[in-house]
């Protein structure tokens, strides 16, 4: 498998799979495709944008076996880039056993020259028991096990080509299905088991109640499980088709997702927007400008028969689909992923849930860029969390001063501080004294570290009654801290009337500290 990584932001990342039939970047969306009844026909996907999709390979070896393996996937369903094609799980998770075998199916997708085949799975849905939970897992672990003697074999069978006749053979990517679901336990063991036998690709199965359940924060837990154990392996989401579940699975590391939510929600009547999801019958504008909503009323889709409705819908949902997998690869580039996904667990209190609990989580470090082009964001305190204020402080708690004196001043607007006239007018009045800014979020920025990002290159909020309060509270942590730190003999602070509220409340502990009346014109 060659999957390249190009730009990383938290733990989300744009990076490029190789296929047999083409390069798929990422993050991606597939839609569903039924290899039978196509409602949206796969080519206006293409067009769209979407290089890839996923079909049921179970259901193709049902209705068209033959014909299929004659005419591989790819012209069957009229589509000429990247198919993925599930393996049955899903009819499994809906009406128990299938009675077709793991080694059965994995012939059929290899004849059939499916990119990104997945293994025959066993389902642990959700809310079911520990014991049950435990056999479907070792029941997908020895289904994987079966379909790794038949790639062997098919591999043996290349060995035996002459040199020539392999040359322009190429396999796919096999998918190794991680269950568990909330049996966290389960998915740590699934994923090691699966990593252990040699898959390259996994995906994490199970997940679809729990996002209609809108239980993020269980989402956030099983990606997190199974990225601890292979954090630079590629990631599938099943069944993630709302833009607030992509958004939180990009931030967290997952690279591709498929749903069919586009044509199952159209049938329904729910138009999908960037938040959430209306009944069209509750809407009275189309808060969008897609090629679809430019040129229908809601009164002209109220109108429309059943069938022409639901296509129109589809189209649609596919088109915010294609834009939410935009905006978030654009937030990679930009730095911006953090702001965006803030933004976006503030349309519902769950996603905000699930945002309280992954916020300190080391992986939000790990594809943040130490530097950036834009400048950091801090509107209120959830923004202390995010990574580049996180090692910032980290650094400065390793900070210390030479000097005997230190004079602390609210931070600029003007960065970095020694280009202000401000810091100009402090080093002649206070000649030998450590200069130190400070802030709310990124607590005390020392004069020598003060031209580091995010230090230099920020914009912040205090102007609000409860950010100030809460800015306060954490400014005198910060001074607690550099000062235990560091043995200062004197300290002059400039303070404002609310921090030295804070500072009476809550005094430090050293005895030659001078507060000075500091009037910020800002507010």
């Amino acid at each position: 498998m060659s999957f390249e990584v190009r730009y990383t932001d938290l733990a989300g990342r744009i990076g490029q799979l190789k296929t047999m039939h083409g390069n798929l970047e990422t993050p991606a969306f597939l839609p569903v495709v039924h290899p039978v009844d196509q409602v949206i026909r796969p080519q206006f996907m293409k067009d769209l944008g979407f290089n890839a999709i996923i079909t049921n390979a179970y259901i193709t070896l049902k209705r068209h076996k033959e014909k299929a393996i004659q005419m591989g996937i790819h012209d069957l369903i009229d589509f000429d880039g990247v198919v993925m094609t599930d393996s049955g799980g899903y009819q499994v998770l809906e009406y128990g056993d299938i009675e077709i075998g793991p080694e059965t199916m994995a012939k059929f997708q290899l004849d059939i020259k499916s990119d990104l085949p997945v293994i025959l799975d066993r389902p642990t849905g959700y809310r079911l028991d520990y014991g049950r939970a435990t056999d479907f897992v070792e029941e997908t672990l020895l289904n994987a096990r079966s379909t790794v003697g038949v790639i062997k074999a098919q591999i043996d069978h290349r060995n035996h080509l002459a040199a020539d006749e392999m040359s322009d053979i190429k396999g796919p990517i096999w998918v190794g299905t991680i269950q568990g679901a909330e049996h966290l336990d389960l998915v740590k063991y699934s994923t090691k088991e699966l990593a252990k036998i040699g898959f390259d690709f996994f995906a994490l199965g199970s997940p679809v109640e729990v996002m209609e359940a809108y239980d993020f924060r269980l989402l956030a837990k099983m990606i997190l499980t199974a990225k601890e154990f292979i954090p630079n392996k590629p990631l599938h989401l099943f069944g993630a088709g709302h833009p607030l579940a992509i958004s939180l699975a990009v931030a967290l590391g997952c690279d591709t997702f498929d749903s069919a939510s586009y044509i199952l929600y159209a049938r329904d009547n729910r138009y999908i927007t960037p938040y959430g999801t209306a009944k069209l019958n509750e809407l009275t504008y189309l808060p969008c400008s897609c090629p679809v909503c430019s040129v229908h009323s809601v009164k002209e889709f109220r109108s429309m028969d059943n069938s022409t409705k639901t296509i129109e819908l589809a189209k649609h949902n596919l088109y915010i689909l294609k834009l939410e997998i935009n905006v978030l690869k654009q937030a990679i580039m930009d730095g911006r992923l953090w702001e965006y996904i803030v933004q976006k667990a503030r349309s519902h209190p769950k996603l905000m849930e699930a945002l309280a609990y992954i916020k300190d989580h080391p992986i939000m470090e790990s594809g943040t860029r130490r530097f950036k082009s834009k400048a950091a964001f801090f509107y209120d305190s959830i923004d202390c969390y995010r990574p580049e204020a996180k090692r910032y402080r980290e650094m400065v708690a390793r900070f210390q001063s030479s000097k005997s004196h230190v004079l602390f001043y609210p931070e600029q607007d003007l960065k970095p501080f020694y280009s202000s006239s401000q810091y100009i007018d402090l080093i002649k009045e206070y000649e030998g004294y450590q200069i130190c800014s400070y802030s709310a979020f990124l607590g005390i920025i020392p004069v020598e570290l003060c031209d580091i990002y995010p230090a230099a290159h920020n914009l912040s909020n205090q102007a609000n009654d409860e950010m100030m309060e809460y800015s306060h509270d954490e400014i005198i942590k910060a001074l607690k801290a550099f000062l235990n730190l560091n043995h200062f003999e004197e300290v002059v602070i400039y303070a404002d009337k609310g921090v030295r509220n804070s500072l009476n409340r809550n005094p430090l502990n050293h005895n030659n500290i001078t507060i000075l009346e500091y009037e910020d014109n800002r507010r």
